[in-house]
């Protein structure tokens, strides 16, 4: 295999040593990508302007046939020549608007991006290719992880599972709810990934329809901008300067900063539970653990999206705060980090996908679970506690905090506690009768509530 062919020269893991995984985003993040959603962005803009009444006499039939295939057929050869022309003239638009006059050959060649500056074209594109992202990929990403915690959850619903706080030994809970605790908080920011709805301009030289209007004054280019924005799927930002403001943007990066920590605390926990010896990891055929210690099994999935989460939320946060401001109508000091977008996306996607391969591989170890839970009487000394306040025991707290706190409990020494109590017998029966593998309080019904809110989201999906 060549270098080439193993992209070993290229400079970004994320076309690197990770093209392969990523090999379907370059649909929406490549040049060749934008390159391409910018001739679909004037093609559009093109047809509008034909549709429309008053404006420019009517496109021929054979005008209408070459519009239509140039939406339908751009190749890695218009990319090409595309380039050529940037080249000469240095402007990754100009150089679309004269690859398409060149190309189609209109009989009216003025109507293409006409009254248009770049960023009319740009933030439509842009914009265009990340909510085709998210729909056609992220979305779905994000629903196969969902799927996966709630096999995972209904799974485990009823197992008990030691808790930590602090990393010490604490209440226990079970399993399938601490799961759910995961799906609960992504299920709140995809609810708002669902809902987003990003806006667009198109409105000239510095937002204000000038050359638009200087040519076409009786025209309504206002509801026109509107219109066609909304057949895109977008919303219509009425005041802009030169350049969208871009806080849809900054809102769409903020959401997916959130699901990163998320999925990064998952991720970290996930690790920890597995040093513990609570969850077991099945190895990889073939795979090696250790170049030395061949018993080995490292949760690497979990450390590498652990990595490329970090990677992802530093370039979000900088493009959140970058990209909503511009000096006065623009400066060129944006493009160059839009560029970037599809770089942040990319290490999230890769995250997600090395938290789902490692998730597929994890299982309670739920014979160690149960006997660290009844090796740790003193965790009953919570319930204890709370059962004598109902019976007016004077500070029972501290009485527990006395009993136990740093200490080294055994079963005997709770019943020991117990039956020196002065409560009643039912009371003490009740006390002795507590293990700590049972107390899991309501862990069961709130995963059962989880799950449901869960499948009612992943039903919309199934909807369409």
């Amino acid at each position: 295999m060549s270098l080439k062919a193993d992209h070993g020269l290229a400079i970004s893991p994320v076309d690197g040593r990770y093209g392969q995984k990523l090999k379907s985003l370059s649909e929406y993040f490549s040049e060749y990508a934008l390159m391409r959603m910018r001739c679909m962005v004037e093609l559009q803009y093109l047809e509008a302007l034909d549709d429309a009444d008053n404006l420019f006499p009517k496109l021929s039939e054979a005008d209408i046939k070459k519009i239509h295939l140039a939406k339908h057929k751009f190749t890695e050869d218009d990319y090409v020549r595309i380039k050529e022309i940037e080249g000469q003239l240095h402007h990754d638009v100009k150089a679309c608007e004269v690859f398409l006059r060149e190309k189609l050959r209109l009989s009216n060649n003025n109507m293409i991006h006409f009254g248009l500056t770049s960023e009319d074209v740009n933030n439509i594109s842009y914009t265009l290719l990340i909510k085709e992202y998210v729909e056609k990929q992220q979305i779905p990403m994000l629903e196969r992880l969902l799927r996966q915690l709630s096999t995972m959850a209904e799974r485990w619903m009823a197992v008990p599972f030691p808790s930590r706080t602090h990393g010490q030994k604490a209440s226990p809970s079970t399993a399938g709810k601490e799961i759910a605790v995961y799906m609960a908080r992504i299920i709140r920011q995809f609810k708002r990934l669902r809902r987003l709805r990003f806006v667009g301009k198109l409105n000239g030289a510095t937002g204000n329809y000038s050359a638009m209007y200087a040519a076409f004054p009786d025209f309504d280019w206002i509801y026109f901008s509107c219109s066609f924005l909304e057949r895109l799927g977008l919303l219509y930002n009425i005041s802009t300067t030169q350049i969208e403001g871009h806080d849809t943007w900054a809102e769409y990066f903020s959401i997916v900063n959130l699901l990163n920590n998320i999925i990064l605390d998952l991720d970290r926990d996930i690790w920890l539970y597995l040093t513990l010896g609570y969850m077991k990891e099945s190895g990889e055929e073939g795979a090696v653990g250790s170049s030395t210690m061949p018993h080995k099994v490292n949760p690497i999935r979990f450390e590498n999206s652990e990595g490329n989460l970090e990677i992802s939320n530093s370039l979000l946060d900088m493009l959140f705060n970058k990209l909503t401001h511009s000096r006065m109508q623009r400066d060129l000091s944006n493009s160059t980090v839009m560029r970037n977008i599809g770089v942040a996306l990319s290490h999230s996607h890769l995250a997600l996908s090395e938290t789902l391969n490692g998730l597929s591989k994890i299982e309670i170890n739920e014979s160690y679970c149960l006997s660290e839970l009844d090796n740790s009487p003193e965790l009953l000394a919570e319930p204890i506690q709370t059962i004598l306040r109902v019976e007016n025991i004077d500070d029972p707290y501290s009485l527990l905090k006395e009993f136990t706190r740093g200490k080294r409990i055994s079963d005997k020494d709770i019943t020991a506690f117990i039956d020196q109590l002065d409560v009643a017998p039912e009371v003490k029966d009740r006390l002795r009768a507590l293990k700590t593998r049972d107390y899991i309080g309501q862990a069961v019904e709130i995963c059962k509530l989880v799950l449901e809110d869960a499948k009612s989201e992943l039903r919309k999906g199934d909807m369409g």
